[in-house]
């Protein structure tokens, strides 16, 4: 009785092991974020800091999340998943009285792709077009081109903003 008891065990212990599957740990699906990359204006393949930079999100109840006064020649930014829009408002500070602020909204169409029973789903995006509040004469983006309109990875820039 009571070897048929280890033996039972032991196929129990040995099934146990063999349900799980490789995959039951995701370490390489996530969502793409957008990134963007500051050009010089004059010199549209040299890259330009943009000095004193304040990003914040804008959503519908308010600004959410606020990277504040830093000096960078790439963002990353998350768009949002529940909706087809995702508005950010990116300003410079040009004195203790002055900001230059501009507000950028991108549309683009989610896509759901399924990754694995342990990560899930994951959305890339597509058709991602932008657009800014104003007349980008007087604003401190002078130019913004989509390097591209699809969003299926983070290893390069999709949208190049000229300063």
């Amino acid at each position: 009785m009571n070897k048929l008891r280890i033996v039972v065990l032991l196929c129990a212990g040995i099934l146990s092991f063999a349900a799980c599957e490789k995959d039951d740990i995701c370490v390489d699906a996530d969502t793409p974020n957008l990134v963007i990359r500051f050009y010089d204006i004059i010199d549209t393949t040299q890259t330009k800091e943009a000095q004193n930079l304040i990003v914040s999100g804008l959503l519908p109840e308010g600004v959410q999340d606020t990277i504040d006064n830093v000096s960078l020649d790439s963002i990353v930014l998350p768009l949002r998943v529940d909706s087809n829009t995702t508005s950010f408002i990116l300003s410079r500070q040009t004195s203790i009285d002055d900001k230059n602020i501009d507000t950028l909204t991108f549309n683009y169409e989610t896509r759901e792709l399924y990754q694995s029973r342990a990560c899930g789903y994951i959305v890339n995006y597509d058709n991602l077009a932008t657009n800014v509040n104003e007349p980008i004469d007087s604003l401190w983006i002078k130019e913004i081109r989509l390097v591209t309109t699809t969003i299926e990875n983070t290893f390069s820039a999709h949208v190049k903003i000229l300063h």
